[in-house]
């Protein structure tokens, strides 16, 4: 039998073929690691391996600019380095100021070749009177989501030589000044011989700012056609557009995947919620936002209102209405701040399921002071109305008015900080209040990187009276080529009922639940 007649193997043999094998498997496993580690050592001590990150720039004089000891780091106190920032506002060397630890490099060597950016192009129009450091960080953050140009309507600190020299020196911006020459051929505007703005003419502060945010995004219309823009979105500085939603954090791919019957796209606003007194760099330390009414399920919304609003007057601090971007087209209008329109048909608006509008709004102690000194109001509940429309803005402004120091922050504690870990844990859980990081990675990169103290370098580098003549002259001729479009052109058939722009709104009470 073959069983029989089989060749017979010892138990010895057996075993001893077995522990042989594995002794030559354990040798194996112990040499190969160690020659393919001295093969490695042999490779990269000849130069036959090439490190990506030994090309960066690691010398003093190549360093990332801002930072370590670079002649643009504004921790650097050498005479370069102070002098490139001297007619700067205080501030900007603090917030500015680019990181000591390449945390994040990518951004090294940036140049925003807006030229070569694919389509759509979309242009950002505002109105501002604030400082570099503010509107620096907002307008590089819109430039790394994709937004093509930018015509920022100024006045105040933003108008300043140290500010508006910067800001006319960045590829894609377009500065227009807020001078006599301005309100004079805005004054002739086609928006001032019509009725939906009409509510908000001749009342001082916050309608004062409504009127010339309407009027300068009907400038702006014209400015994006001749610039080949095909969205326009305004926003003020204190806002960024958070594209969720898309298959990228781009808000050129998601205005890309709009249907083409679409007009305007509605993003509803998200209003920050901050977590201490002394933030100095909103956009670099807020993290945490109430959502918007629209992105809450409604059960939700009412179930938690008074939790979520901890004894202020609405729900939000400010308005609850959103912003929005159109489609560059003819007869495209403005219909306030929030919105626009058209003068021949009424839009075709979707609004966005996950795209939002952060609002920074009230992150700053002195924002309390700060708009008391903008207003010429009595501290009265009935004067307030002649410059606020909303209320948290006239209670605001009355306790600045009025208040002590301590009084104030106290109330600003109470109303403004949620200092409340055990509510904010819950309004977290439940979908009312959330975590939003995207902004703040990107912009604390952007000032590592050495971005924005790169472009302050690269404007004062340049002669200043040559460049404030330039600028002035330039940009006197784009408000003279813009008028003979805006005011000079044919009038159109409308309706002769026009309903009235919608102000800053407040989102839905508990009044208006549905029972």
């Amino acid at each position: 039998m073959a069983g029989l007649n089989g060749p017979f193997r010892s138990p010895g043999s057996i075993s001893y073929a077995h522990s042989t094998f594995i002794w030559r498997l354990l040798v194996l496993l112990t040499v190969l690691p160690l020659l393919l580690a001295v093969f490695a050592f042999l490779l990269q001590w000849r130069g036959g391996l090439d490190d990506p990150s030994s090309r960066w720039a690691v010398a003093e004089e190549r360093g990332f600019l801002g930072m370590g000891d670079s002649p643009l780091s504004l921790g650097n106190s050498s005479p370069v380095a102070m002098s490139l920032l001297s007619t700067t506002v205080v501030d900007c060397a603090e917030i500015l100021g680019g990181s000591s630890s390449p945390s994040f490099p990518y951004y090294r060597g940036w140049k925003f070749d807006l030229d070569a950016e694919p389509r759509p192009k979309i242009c950002i129009t505002s109105s501002t009177s604030a400082g570099l450091e503010q509107i620096l960080p907002w307008l590089f953050y819109h430039k790394s989501i994709g937004v093509t140009a930018f015509f920022l309507f100024v006045e105040g600190k933003a108008a300043e030589p140290s500010v508006s020299e910067v800001l006319v020196s960045i590829p894609g911006v377009k500065v227009i000044y807020r001078d006599r020459e301005l309100e004079e051929k805005q004054a002739k505007s086609r928006i001032w011989n019509e009725t939906w703005l009409a509510g908000f003419f001749y009342k001082p502060c916050n309608y004062e700012l409504f009127v010339k945010q309407s009027l300068n995004m009907e400038m702006a219309i014209s400015i994006a056609r001749d610039a080949g823009m095909e969205w326009i979105i305004h926003l003020d500085t204190d806002e960024l557009v958070h594209p969720a939603g898309a298959q990228e954090y781009s808000l050129r791919r998601l205005l890309s995947d709009i249907p083409d019957n679409v007009d305007m796209v509605i993003f509803p606003n998200y209003e920050s919620s901050i977590e201490r007194d002394d933030i100095k760099d909103p956009f670099s330390e807020v993290s945490m936002f109430k959502k918007n009414y629209d992105h809450l399920p409604k059960d939700t919304y009412f179930s938690m209102y008074k939790e979520a609003t901890r004894g202020n007057p609405n729900y939000f601090l400010t308005y609850g209405n959103g912003k929005s971007a159109a489609r560059v087209q003819d007869h495209l209008r403005p219909n306030g701040a929030h919105r626009w329109h058209n003068y021949m048909k009424p839009p075709n608006e979707i609004k966005l399921e996950e795209a939002a509008v952060l609002h920074y709004t009230y992150t700053k102690f002195s924002d309390l002071t700060s708009r008391r000194d903008r207003c010429g109001c009595k501290p009265t509940k009935d004067d307030v109305k002649r410059c606020f429309m909303l209320e948290f803005d006239r209670n605001a402004f009355i306790i600045a008015s009025t208040a002590t120091e301590d009084e104030m922050l106290q109330w600003f504690h109470e109303h403004v900080v949620w200092t409340n870990k055990q509510l904010n844990l819950k309004l977290l859980k439940k979908g009312i209040l959330t975590r939003i990081n995207a902004p703040m990675a990107i912009i604390q990169s952007l000032k590592a990187a050495g971005i924005f103290t790169s472009a302050i370098a690269s404007a004062q580098n340049k002669n200043s009276s040559v460049q404030a003549t330039s600028v002035q002259s330039k940009t006197s001729g784009t408000i003279t080529s813009v008028e003979s479009r805006i005011f000079h052109r044919k009038v159109l058939q409308i309706s002769e009922t026009i309903e009235a722009a919608p102000p800053p709104l407040s989102p839905p009470g508990l009044h208006e639940l549905d029972i």
